[in-house]
């Protein structure tokens, strides 16, 4: 026995792995790009099998498509996306033709050869997989339809679970009151709580900025097919197929109002993309702020202490490290970057068709990705459980020479600068300084300096 059988496309015969499940066209896309070794994500590739199982449910509808042939496609997708090792088949570098047209006929070989099985009859990955398809309405509607799934199936559910954590933290820490820090130096006092309201409220925007793209990146190409005039597509297909695709996914995909705009430019994913870095900007803040309060145990700030996950070091027995918010701040880093590709991607449409469709693909997913799964690990194993170190944060705020700021209405500016000045020099509360250089009362000046009510503003 042979390890390769003979397959043929319009350019003639090739050589094809005998249990490969793909044909001559993909084989060349093998053979053409040895390049990153790096396949599209499986999001990407469930989605585009759901794409031409949804193409071939409406084909069926519209009678373009025999029944038989149509039911064996959709058979066939069914089976393909159950299978565990189904990602074998689809070997097809990242790095490959912009327009992802060796990704689409992966595609189509792979159904057309479970699909002539299933039909008893020759299926065609071109005149029957592919029906009333381009590889440029297919793969930017892929690009749409997986970021869609993977936004409220993914990343919207775990940054709510962020949210609800930070939120449910923030009220069993209300009754400490910290120093606040700007510029990295000790400022007025803060509850701890309004710390995180502050975190949450970043989530909370971000949830908002990636809501409001929902209905864009569910609006798709399909049906424009090579250039957006939608030759060799029924009228109808476009309509047909996105009640397909809506019934099957749960989410409610339309056709788009212009389907020039959405083959010619990766505009929605760009701006998705903007809207991924900027939710990675507030997470690398809140990564930033729980490692610096983290900081210590003994010569750092030592506000709160994070669950202790893993030894810190090879060599320093006993060392513990703020791991998960270490690999948050990396996973921003890499979103960050993603989306400057993306942006680049984006500035690649040419005419009627943007050349760096993979690409985009690959970081647009992969950003979703990394986000959706460290987001849960931040919520569930540094904001939920880190301990506060009450000692810690009282013995700084004692001696925080800001507070007289809370003075200034009274005594001015000038002379509450001299008040903090000696405080900080001689390392004295600013309570017993105060009493030194004003006319105010002990009594009086507890009611000022109390930390708790100068988190609550006002004079």
């Amino acid at each position: 026995m042979t390890n390769f059988r003979i397959e043929t496309d319009s350019m003639g015969e090739l050589e094809v792995p005998s249990s490969a499940l793909y044909g001559a066209q993909t084989q060349r896309a093998v053979n053409n790009f040895p390049i990153s070794g790096q396949q599209l994500p499986v999001g990407f590739i469930r989605a585009l099998i759901q794409i031409k199982a949804s193409a071939a449910a409406a084909n069926k509808q519209l009678e373009l498509v025999s029944p038989t042939i149509a039911d064996a496609i959709i058979s066939a997708c069914k089976d393909l996306s159950e299978m565990d090792d189904m990602m074998q088949h689809f070997p097809v570098d990242v790095f490959q033709t912009g327009s992802g047209t060796s990704s689409n006929m992966n595609a189509n070989e792979v159904i057309a050869h479970l699909a002539t099985k299933i039909a008893g009859e020759p299926v065609s990955a071109n005149d029957h997989v592919n029906y009333g398809q381009s590889s440029n309405d297919v793969i930017p509607s892929t690009i749409h339809v997986s970021a869609a799934l993977a936004l409220a199936n993914q990343l919207l559910p775990a940054l709510n679970h962020l949210v609800q954590l930070i939120e449910t933290k923030a009220q069993s820490v209300d009754h400490f009151v910290k120093t606040g820090r700007t510029h990295l130096m000790d400022a007025m006092p803060i509850k701890m709580s309004q710390s995180l309201h502050s975190w949450s409220a970043q989530i909370k925007q971000n949830i908002d900025n990636l809501t409001a793209l929902q209905p864009v990146i569910q609006r798709l190409a399909q049906g424009g097919t090579a250039v957006g005039t939608g030759i060799n597509a029924h009228a109808e297909f476009s309509r047909v197929f996105n009640q397909q695709l809506s019934a099957a996914t749960g989410l409610k995909f339309t056709p788009a109002d212009n389907l020039f705009a959405l083959i010619g430019s990766q505009d929605t994913a760009v701006a998705l993309s903007g809207a991924l870095k900027t939710t990675a900007v507030s997470l690398m803040k809140i990564a930033n702020d729980l490692r610096w309060m983290n900081s210590g145990p003994l010569s750092g700030l030592g506000e709160i202490a994070l669950e202790a996950l893993q030894p810190g070091s090879s060599i320093m027995p006993g060392k513990v490290n703020p791991v998960i918010p270490e690999a948050m701040a990396m996973v921003c880093a890499q979103v960050i970057g993603n989306d400057t590709a993306i942006t680049i991607g984006g500035q690649s449409g040419n005419f009627e068709l943007n050349v760096m469709l993979p690409m985009i693909a690959n970081n647009l997913l992969n950003s979703m990705h990394l986000l959706s799964n460290n987001v849960v690990l931040l919520a569930d194993k540094a904001i939920a459980t880190f301990e506060v170190q009450q000692q810690n944060i009282e013995q700084a705020l004692d001696k925080n020479p800001i507070l007289v700021t809370a003075l200034n209405p009274i005594i001015g500016y000038q002379l509450a600068a001299k008040i903090a000045k000696i405080a900080y020099k001689e390392q004295r509360a600013i309570i017993d300084v105060a009493l030194e250089h004003t006319e105010l009362s002990r009594e009086k000046l507890s009611e000022l300096l109390n930390p708790l009510k100068l988190t609550q503003g006002g004079i």
